[in-house]
């Protein structure tokens, strides 16, 4: 078996798809840490209060056997009433919070309809799941509505479900969610939206692009805490009865030891600071438009619109070189390659957080504008 490992890796090294880990240098524009939150003295002080009065470090087991905390049931009260939602549950991770909801809850004889760039979460949970699944054309709506249109013509039965990222994490653009839920509620469809990138960052409060549809009894949405909230862990808001199929259902919340107490007590305070703090979403918003005004001027690089920046440069090895040249000049950049992205599209993921000013961001572009001149298409 080892000899078959060492030749699968030995061919990904040969196409330059190897991955390795590398370790955090220079100024950030990689990290999802968007409200620069990672470090807040108010997350560490929360974090600290919650020792000082007794919170344990770790839950101990299942949540359905000992690893229940106070600390969960408040996160999970508070975010639903930050959100809007009637009920939340809360998951050691987005990945994890996906592949439960879609490997649970679609039932044999329902149909997922999925954008074709959807996250590997879902995909994987799909895979887990009962359900047919089906991809519709990204950002699309008449292709979802197409999609399930058909699936009903041929015999389909069961409930359509709808799987989209509010903002995608690769391409910084957003889903047409005031037309998806159109069709969700033509089809009796539920709509389930990930706002992993959108949580804290957009919608009032930082309630995220969906914020006008949460405690509708027809969606689902997940706010990761690992991003623009600076913790980790994943809040599913949706309706009590979908929480509760979930603790009843759900294998990886049942069989998961549960999320650090302490975790969900950072939690809390970030949702705080986010509410009480306009200026980091104001501050980050300007340094958005900022990048896409620079980028456009220098660069001949359409914005994105957003606080993720993709700089899509097609063939792996181009992306590769330019990532390494701006990774020497002291900029934490990386370079995207298939199968995250599609073939062809390899790029750089500039991701702008509160951790690097217009300073900083100006000389990034600066140093991209002369490598791109430099490294041929």
């Amino acid at each position: 078996m080892s000899d078959s490992h060492e030749r699968a890796l030995r061919a990904l090294e040969r196409r330059g798809r190897l991955r390795g880990l590398a370790a955090r240098s220079g100024i950030d524009f990689s990290s999802n840490d968007y409200l620069g939150l990672a470090n807040a003295p108010e997350l560490v002080e929360a974090v600290a209060a919650a020792l000082d009065r007794g919170v344990a470090i770790g839950a101990g087991g299942s949540r359905l056997l000992r690893g229940n905390d106070p600390e969960h049931e408040a996160l999970e009260e508070e975010a639903a009433s930050f959100f809007g939602a009637e009920s939340c549950l809360y998951f050691g991770g987005g990945f994890v919070a996906n592949y439960a909801l879609f490997s649970t809850l679609p039932a044999r004889g329902d149909l997922v309809v999925h954008d074709a760039l959807i996250h590997a979460s879902v995909i994987d949970g799909m895979r887990a799941g009962k359900a047919a699944t089906a991809p519709a054309a990204h950002n699309d709506a008449q292709s979802f509505d197409d999609v399930i249109r058909r699936w009903r013509e041929g015999g389909g039965t069961g409930r359509p479900w709808i799987a989209v990222e509010s903002l995608y994490s690769m391409d910084g653009d957003c889903a047409p969610l005031a037309d998806l839920i159109q069709v969700a509620r033509r089809h009796d469809a539920m709509l389930v939206i990930d706002e992993a990138h959108a949580t804290g960052v957009l919608g009032p409060d930082g309630r995220g692009l969906g914020h006008a549809l949460e405690g509708a009894p027809d969606v689902i949405s997940l706010h990761t805490c690992g991003k623009a909230l600076g913790a980790t862990g994943a809040l599913v808001l949706a309706p009590s009865v979908i929480r509760e199929f979930l603790i009843n259902r759900a294998r990886p919340f049942i069989y998961a030891t549960a999320p650090s107490p302490l975790m969900a007590a950072a939690v809390r305070a970030a949702l705080g600071l986010v509410r009480r703090e306009p200026a980091r979403r104001e501050h980050l918003a300007s340094l958005v438009a900022f990048a896409g005004r620079s980028l456009a001027e220098r660069c001949a690089i359409a914005p994105s619109g957003s606080h993720i920046q993709p700089v899509v440069l097609g063939p792996d090895e181009r992306a590769m070189d330019v990532a390494r040249t701006l990774v020497a000049q002291g900029f934490d950049v990386r370079a995207v390659r298939p199968p995250t992205v599609p073939e062809g599209t390899a790029r750089l993921r500039i991701s702008l957080t509160l951790n690097a000013g217009e300073e900083a961001t100006a000389r990034l572009v600066d140093a991209l504008a002369v490598i791109l001149q430099r490294v041929p298409a």
